[in-house]
């Protein structure tokens, strides 16, 4: 069937237009500190040599990838809220699928990979220096890139099998799968199938394999000592906090039938917009390593 559509009208958060305003000066402020934040963490990082661990190596990726999954979506509804054509083009809409996908699988992988290495650190202490090396540190990187490629890439080929030649109109503030296959002139129920099994699958089974990672490493501080107990804690807990806030709109999200709900809109701000900022704010608030590098960044 022939795709007729070339582009698509964006809903928003709001058709209020007083609402609009708020929603421009809110997402504004919380794009901006997303990408200052974590930008801080990137710039500390790189300039502070005693925060040379794998783990901060991680940390900066991981700030990296939430500072491009933040922009694939905020930008859009921040000009959108206080423009009247909110319009996006088809293939503007395709590349916003394939990049949110991207960075967001990538963040995912990042947050498996950063639970390897706590770990390595806290059960195998002996061996974490030949084990976690920069070289294996660095393939780990390389890995999440390839694997958040295939994932994205596959959620856009499924993506464009799909005829578009009626209604044009996403109740949505960005191109997402369930409301973009809401308006496909044709049978859905496989493709739907398909992509909740490349998206739902790999929310949820990342989400169990992190849990059960991070129960693995608790249990594991019992024959650790008080001082060695408590760092661990507060570097596990920050993580587990960043796994259940991240994971949970995502399988909310992604693992149910092609149907839209009046919450997913709320939903989805907070995978999209606020884990990225909660992100660098967790991991500086609640690691002293990290806060003592910014006092000595900007009071050298």
């Amino acid at each position: 069937m022939r795709n007729n559509v070339t582009e698509f009208i964006l809903l928003g958060l709001t058709q209020d237009p007083e609402m609009r305003k708020i929603v421009f000066a809110i997402f504004l402020g919380l794009y901006t500190a997303t990408i200052l934040g974590n930008l801080l963490i990137v710039l500390t990082i790189k300039t502070s040599p005693s925060l040379a661990s794998p783990m901060y190596f991680f940390l900066t990726n991981l700030s990296i990838a939430d500072s491009c999954f933040s922009t694939t979506t905020a930008p859009k509804l921040i000009v959108d809220s206080i423009s009247q054509a909110n319009t996006i083009s088809f293939d503007q809409c395709i590349t916003q699928i394939f990049s949110m996908h991207f960075f967001g699988c990538m963040e995912i992988l990042i947050l498996i990979v950063m639970a390897f290495d706590r770990y390595v650190a806290i059960c195998k202490p002996l061996h974490y220096p030949v084990i976690m090396n920069q070289r294996v540190c660095s393939i780990l990187i390389l890995l999440t890139c390839g694997g958040a490629f295939l994932h994205s890439i596959v959620q856009t080929i499924l993506i464009l099998t799909v005829p578009f030649c009626g209604p044009n109109i996403i109740d949505h503030y960005f191109c997402d799968l369930q409301p973009l296959l809401r308006l496909g002139c044709m049978d859905i129920y496989v493709i739907n199938l398909l992509l909740v099994f490349n998206s739902g699958t790999l929310c949820t089974v990342s989400f169990i394999l992190l849990m059960v990672s991070y129960t693995i490493i608790l249990h594991s501080l019992r024959n650790h000592s008080a001082e060695g107990k408590r760092k661990a804690l507060s570097t596990c807990s920050s993580h587990i906090i960043v796994v259940i806030i991240f994971f949970g709109p995502c399988i909310f999200m992604y693992t149910r039938p092609p149907t839209t709900f009046p919450l997913d809109k709320l939903v989805s701000v907070f995978y999209t917009i606020i884990t990225p900022l909660l992100n660098p704010l967790i991991y500086t608030l609640r690691n002293a390593e990290v806060k003592n590098a910014m006092k000595k960044l900007w009071n050298p």
